[in-house]
């Protein structure tokens, strides 16, 4: 060795014992924040207090110059920051050792026996276990998915998402209520007995809900038209339901339309004509495909425009109007945002009138906004697709100018979201309403998920509503920049709970953080989690195309395999939701034997094997762990 290489080592050691003594120095700090976690946690808050902490330097010179040494870079530490630190001093020691001089126990100041600190990776999948439920078998990460409401009435339905992977059941309480949602856990627990399968149930808190108001409703009309080509042929006739509302499944996807007088659709046969002057004074030829109790199917070969008192009537009826259309619903209305529109949010939460082009107004439900709301400060709506800046704000009325919006305009409807990233709120994640559905949530579920958490005193807040229920696991949803921003303190304060969870809610979060930034964000908050020990459900958007679809996109695939990384990955609903769960479950399995957080997993590739042979190499549909399926000779798969 080099006189200038020794000397680097030394250096090298000299900065990273520095960098150690600063680790214990924030944990001095910090020390009445760790003694208050629940004993199990002591550990991994004290880790979490260390990761902070070596956050806050800028290590990418020392992780170069140990890199070229062959050393540790150091990028890997989250689950065990002083044990890391440790072993690297314990390297550079034994390396300087041979030609420098170092005092008897310098080597043992630094070695596993002194601390004896528990293996990170142990921590978190006991944490996991507990809060989540055992691993299933095959992969390590659970599946989580939203209930719809049709699952209190339908059982087939929760049976098969349980037996296609589903782990945990979400159900949202900002949705129907105490009847439907304690349907849905007896469907489950029912589920849970065919199947021999576990499934926990997970309740979301609904939280302040910042929405747009009501718009005045539009004419009771429902338009229905065939399929046609672009050449105008009909390639597919349209369809609709006359008659009371039916249970089974024939009518799904065509429109209800309800007739005055049932007696009449009761002696309608198939291949019936049935005649009506439609709003327009069209005049149209329905035909009857399908008849059951109390209604039939129809279709049409041209567009018709159903509303209320429009009178039908048979080819063979005596009487010229055999019966007329009942109430139908209203046509939901919307604004049609531009670019460069104003936008009116008013605390008046009067219906708002429909506007197409330059000035719309329409109510905001948190009357907290307009205290709080400054100019200059941006406004996101429905997710983000309409993004504007304050221009003037009143104790009534806040104004926008639209900078964001769809080329042809953007429909903003009732109920939905509103993101205020730069205004500081002063309002409680936990509303009335949240603390009310509590007494539901206690009683009935495995776990709270709480939204629209902001600070370490919304979590405080929410631990003192859970006091006597221990057994009760909580998630903590971080859907806002303040969340993330105060997130070590947030993690903090839950450790003071024995099960504890974060969820990455990608929805709000990337409207909040910028759509740019989300990646970088999601990345921040899986490393700090790791730090804490604190197993991670990552949400929102997974196999959305798939669930809503039926046939995914070749992005979330690969979103859906970089999900493998959290403990979780939560689904959303949709109709091909049992398709997107058994998907989703094949990517966790497969993907598990190739990285483990950021670490990538050299597992043996039987892919490519150049002493291998194209009859003897595995196919591409095999999974790691089970018995590779035969290739027949028609085969189009590639090795």
């Amino acid at each position: 060795m080099t006189s200038l290489e020794l000397t680097d080592l030394i250096s090298l050691r000299a900065d990273v014992e520095s960098l150690r003594a600063d680790l214990l120095l924030a944990e001095l700090r910090q020390a009445d924040e760790i003694s208050a976690v629940q004993p199990r946690h002591a550990h991994s808050a004290t880790n979490l207090v260390h990761y902070v902490e070596l956050r806050t330097h800028d290590l990418r010179d020392l992780q170069a110059r140990l890199a070229r040494r062959g050393l540790t870079s150091l990028g890997r530490t989250e689950s065990h920051v002083l044990a890391s630190i440790d072993g690297l001093l314990r390297t550079l020691t034994l390396l300087i050792s041979p030609v420098g001089d170092v005092g008897p126990g310098a080597v043992d100041a630094f070695s596993p026996a002194a601390s004896q600190p528990p293996d990170g990776g142990v921590l978190l999948t006991r944490n996991s276990a507990l809060l989540l439920g055992s691993r299933p078998e095959h992969r390590s990460t659970r599946i989580m998915v939203t209930l719809p409401s049709e699952t209190a009435t339908d059982k087939a339905m929760v049976q098969s998402m349980l037996e296609s992977g589903m782990d945990l059941a979400r159900i949202n309480c900002a949705h129907d209520g105490p009847t439907v949602w304690a349907a849905m856990i007896a469907n489950i627990r029912s589920a849970e007995a065919s199947t021999g399968r576990r499934c926990l149930v997970a309740m979301d808190l609904g939280g302040p809900k910042l929405r747009t108001g009501p718009i005045k409703a539009g004419p009771e009309v429902i338009k229905v038209k065939p399929l046609r080509s672009p050449t105008g042929t009909v390639l597919k006739r349209g369809v609709v339901w006359l008659g009371t509302r039916p249970d089974n499944a024939v009518a799904l996807g065509a429109p209800v339309i309800p007739i005055t007088d049932l007696s009449w659709v009761d002696r309608r046969r198939v291949g019936d004509e049935i005649r009506l002057v439609d709003t327009r004074g069209a005049h149209r030829t329905l035909t009857v495909e399908q008849t059951f109790s109390g209604g039939c199917l129809v279709s049409l070969p041209q567009t018709v425009y159903f509303a209320p008192g429009l009178a039908v009537a048979g080819a063979r009826d005596e009487r010229a109007v055999g019966a007329f259309v009942g109430t139908l619903n209203p046509t939901e209305q919307f604004l049609l945002v531009h670019r460069g529109d104003t936008l009116i949010l008013t605390a008046d939460l009067s219906p708002a009138n429909a506007t197409t082009d330059g000035t719309h107004r329409i109510g905001c439900t948190l009357p907290v906004a307009f205290q709080e709301a400054h100019p200059g400060e941006r406004v996101m709506l429905d997710d983000g697709k309409i993004d504007g800046v304050i221009i003037a704000v009143t104790s009534t009325e806040i104004t926008i100018v639209v900078h964001r919006a769809g080329i042809d305009g953007t429909k903003l409807r009732a109920e939905k979201g509103i993101n205020l990233p730069d205004t500081l709120l002063s309002i409680s994640a936990l509303t009335d309403q949240d603390a009310a559905d509590l007494d539901f949530v206690r009683a009935h579920a495995d776990i709270v998920n709480m939204s629209f958490v902001r600070s370490a005193d919304d979590v405080r807040d929410l631990l003192s509503h859970l006091e006597g229920n221990p057994e009760l696991g909580i998630v903590l949803k971080i859907e806002t920049v303040a969340a993330f921003e105060a997130l070590p303190q947030i993690l903090l304060e839950a450790m003071r709970w024995q099960n504890v969870g974060v969820m990455i809610a990608r929805g709000d979060l990337a409207v909040e953080v910028g759509f740019e930034r989300l990646a970088e964000v999601q990345e921040e908050i899986l490393w700090l989690c790791e730090a804490a020990h604190v197993p991670v459900i990552w949400a929102t958007q997974v196999l959305d195309t798939l669930a809503r679809t039926g046939l995914p996109s070749r992005a979330e695939v690969t979103d859906a395999a970089m999900a493998e990384r959290a403990e979780c990955v939560m689904l959303n609903k949709g109709p091909f939701i049992a398709e997107a769960i058994s998907m989703l479950a094949g990517i966790l399995r497969r993907m598990q034997g190739h990285t483990d957080k950021k670490r990538s997993l050299l597992r043996r590739l039987r892919a490519w094997d150049l002493d291998m042979t194209e009859a003897t190499s595995p196919p591409m549909n095999s999974v790691p762990g089970e018995a590779p399926r035969a290739r027949g000779r028609a085969s189009t798969e590639r090795p």
